[in-house]
């Protein structure tokens, strides 16, 4: 016998057929088939008449079944599994055709097991299962091969089966050479098929399926379709193996040049990089800029060219040519000098705020005559929520440049301006730089936000180095550490925005444009409710197709009994939590009425938070209402003060500033030298000692603008007469008596007039303050404008 393949037990996929040395598979004698057959169940294969496998048999009936046949005519019948999961197969679980083998030799192993080599001999079929105990039994059909003789097509089906099979060993590299020589040297027909057969990848089914079909011809052509369809599998298999192969190889082979281009390189000094290095060059070549940034950047280049990649040095090189190449050097957007447009985007972005509209409408005006101008330095002050930095974006727009934001609100390194030295790890170029970096343009409108907000340490002072940049006259030649080169920002329009002008230093202030943006009125921020807070928040909260309206008189009670500030960004907020609440009843199914009325506000905001009431109560002697400037609007005060038994000291309560403390002695001490002009015994300075006290103790208070109040609310107490019911007072004094003015006007009176004051005391110097507002929003205000202090008590001191 030939040996093919190795082979294991009944149980496993894999079965290796062997060659007979008679294709016929016949003996030399007849069989002697015994009536009743042994049955030998297989799991994953399918004997075939001619072939021969070796066969470890496990089972207890099959071992018996085995031995029995062995010992007699050593006949028995080979019959597949239907399912080969099934460990103790019953009679409906045997396919009804199998193979009459015989056992050439039964080996007993030295494990215990038995293997057994047997050769099939006849197809045959189960009649009926005689016995099942202690195993199967069956009396059978032998079934007979069909021929048709000289049948040329099963001739050429023959041929091509031989072709097949030896086009798939050739693919399958685990299949041994040896089997194609083996393959053309089978003359038999029959037994050819039944060869290929048993080697075929298919499964169990497949493979019962031929052994059931008596047909040498159908047989033979169900074999070349499964055949066709393992060849197939077989070159898809071989063209995935190859293809990965070859990539491998590409890769393998990528590597080991790239390894030996390295090599070659560093012996000739350092890697080139030309690719990077030529496309900075033709970058260069469409910039437009100075002869100073061309040669450096010539310079860069050449040092870049000898330099090895891996060299430290390189990448901060590479990275400052970078910054050069993306900087739009003479790279300007082109303005719009339409103004009306630009007055119409304006008046649509912002309510009011028309001081501020008439100054971008001047810089367009002389922009648009002049062709070309030096750009100021303008400074927004006011409160927050104003719309000082979105009016920056507003101008952008009007006048078609690009629009960029820089936060300086806490920035305390200097080289966050003017940038680090190259020679600093992490070297980067100043936010200025940065920022006209990222816009792609030379000429944007540039917001700083917050400059009053500046940090100062032993980093440095970025204030100092704002100087350059806001100095129209310098910044045309701005430094940059990193960048080692002056730039020009003289067409970048810069525009600053502070809350509160003081604590922006001195020099600093000197080169801004400084523009005052005062607070609000009640009718003011009306209209801008209507105009752009309610639009935004009905979209925010998805109430765009609810028609909602809210009338005049509903918004100001929003603004009177729930805010209290310039700007409106706490009305905002407000709007927002009514729109929520509204939207909350949408989404239950309710719908609210398009009224929205001061029931429904108070529902959804609650209890008013501020009350007017307090102003208009009647208040004992020594008591004055002051009007005061913060950086989020205007504010009322009271100034409280009273007399005790004591040796004349002066106490001074309600966290008071050092301004605030040196007002209150000053008025003292006019009012010990006038004593006698309003009928004060100069005796009680002496023996009684007067304690002024402004409440809300927690808030810090500062300045001289509550002189006059101080002195009213003294004069007050020691002449016994009662300060005038809603009226309150600002203004500086001198120890002459004299009134001086003060600032912040604007925002005091709308305070008075949202506290319900009726009547104010102003310094005569004040009236020009108050004749730049609206006279719609001071409409119900009397003002009296004095110059010293007689006409200040005879105003606001009640007779006795």
């Amino acid at each position: 016998m030939n040996t093919f393949f190795l082979g294991n037990t009944e149980e496993e996929m894999e079965f290796m057929p062997i060659i007979p040395l008679n294709e016929d598979g016949e003996g030399q004698e007849e069989d002697l088939i015994p009536e009743e057959l042994a049955l030998l169940p297989l799991r994953n294969t399918v004997l075939f008449p001619g072939v021969v496998l070796p066969i470890t048999v496990g089972r207890d009936k099959s071992i018996k079944a085995v031995n029995d046949a062995y010992k007699t005519d050593k006949m028995i019948g080979v019959v597949a599994q239907k399912d080969s999961n099934v460990e103790e197969p019953a009679v409906t679980d045997l396919n009804e055709v199998g193979t009459v083998a015989k056992i050439v030799k039964l080996i007993k192993m030295p494990d215990g097991g038995t293997t057994i080599i047997i050769q099939g001999r006849k197809r045959f079929r189960i009649k009926e299962i005689v016995t099942e105990d202690p195993y199967f039994k069956a009396t059978y059909d032998i079934l007979s091969d069909e021929v048709e003789e000289g049948d040329s097509e099963f001739d050429a089906y023959v041929s091509s089966i031989k072709d097949l099979a030896g086009q798939i060993i050739a693919l399958s590299p685990h299949l041994p050479s040896e089997a194609s020589i083996i393959l053309k040297n089978i003359e038999n027909a029959p037994f050819l098929i039944h060869f290929v057969s048993s080697n075929l990848n298919s499964d169990v089914k497949e493979k019962q399926r031929i052994l059931e079909i008596s047909n040498l011809r159908q047989r033979a052509e169900v074999l070349m379709k499964l055949l066709q369809l393992e060849l197939q599998l077989a070159e898809l298999k071989n063209k995935i193996n190859n293809k990965t192969k070859q990539d491998l190889d590409k890769q393998q082979r990528d590597y080991f040049l790239q390894q030996q281009m390295k090599s070659i390189k560093e012996e000739l000094g350092g890697d080139s990089n030309d690719r990077e290095i030529k496309e900075m060059i033709r970058k260069s070549e469409a910039k437009k800029w100075p002869d100073a940034a061309r040669d450096l950047f010539t310079k860069g280049i050449e040092k870049l060219e000898r330099m090895h990649p891996s060299t430290p040095d390189y990448s901060v090189v590479y990275n400052h040519l970078d910054l050069m190449l993306d900087l739009p050097w003479q790279d300007y957007t082109k303005d719009s000098y339409d103004l009306k447009k630009a007055k119409k985007v304006l008046d649509q972005d912002h309510y009011g705020m028309d001081r501020i509209k008439d100054r971008i409408l001047e810089y367009l005006a002389v922009l648009k005559l002049k062709g070309d101008m030096k750009s100021p330095i303008l400074c927004f002050v006011g409160p927050p929520g104003i719309g000082k930095t979105s009016l920056g974006r507003s101008i952008a727009n009007a006048i078609g440049r690009k629009y960029a934001r820089l936060s300086l609100g806490g920035l305390h390194d200097e080289s966050e301006i003017r940038g680090h030295r190259k020679t600093y790890i992490g070297a980067m170029a100043g936010r200025i730089l940065q920022t006209i970096r990222k816009v792609k343009s030379s000429n944007p409108v540039m917001i700083l936000d917050e400059i009053d907000k500046i940090g100062n340490d032993f980093r440095g002072d970025p204030a100092s180095a704002l100087l350059e940049v806001l100095d129209p006259e310098q910044n045309s030649t701005f430094y940059d550490n990193y960048l080692e080169l002056e730039y020009d920002l003289s067409k970048v329009l810069f525009i600053a925005t502070a809350n509160n002008l003081g604590a922006i230093p001195h020099a600093l202030r000197d080169r801004l444009e400084i523009i005052d943006l005062s607070g609000y009125s009640i009718e003011e921020k009306v209209e801008i409710a209507k105009r752009h807070l309610l639009p935004k928040q009905k979209e925010m909260h998805g109430l765009e197709n609810v028609k909602l309206s809210f009338a005049n008189k509903v918004i100001e009670k929003v603004i009177a009994n729930y805010t209290r500030e310039s700007g409106v960004r706490e009305l905002d907020r407000q709007f927002a939590a009514i729109m929520r609440s509204l939207a909350k009843d949408v989404a239950l199914g309710k719908t609210p009425k398009e009224a929205v009325s001061e029931e429904r506000i108070a529902q959804a905001l609650g209890k008013p938070k501020y009350s007017n009431e307090m102003y208009k109560t009647g208040n004992p002697p020594g008591v004055a209402v002051g009007l005061a400037w913060t950086y989020v609007g205007g504010d009322i005060l009271f100034i409280e003060s009273s007399l005790s038994d004591g040796k004349g000291e002066l106490k001074l309560t309600g966290n008071l500033g050092n301004v605030m403390k040196e007002s209150a002695v000053t008025a003292l001490s006019w009012l010990q030298a006038n004593a006698l002009n309003f009928k004060i015994d100069p005796k009680v300075f002496q023996q009684k000692t007067i304690h002024v006290h402004v409440p809300e103790g927690a808030v810090p208070k500062d300045g001289p603008s509550a002189g006059i109040t101080m002195l009213t609310a003294l004069a007050s107490v020691y002449t016994g007469r009662r300060v005038k019911p809603y009226l309150a007072m600002t203004g500086e004094i001198t120890l002459r008596g004299q009134v001086l003015p003060v600032g912040g006007i604007k925002e005091k009176i709308l305070a008075a007039k949202r506290a319900g004051i009726k009547e104010i005391i102003l310094c005569w110097q004040n009236e020009k303050d108050i004749q730049d507002i609206n006279p719609d929003y001071i409409k119900g205000l009397k003002f009296h404008y004095v110059r010293e202090m007689n006409q200040v008590l005879e105003i606001a001191l009640l007779k006795r």
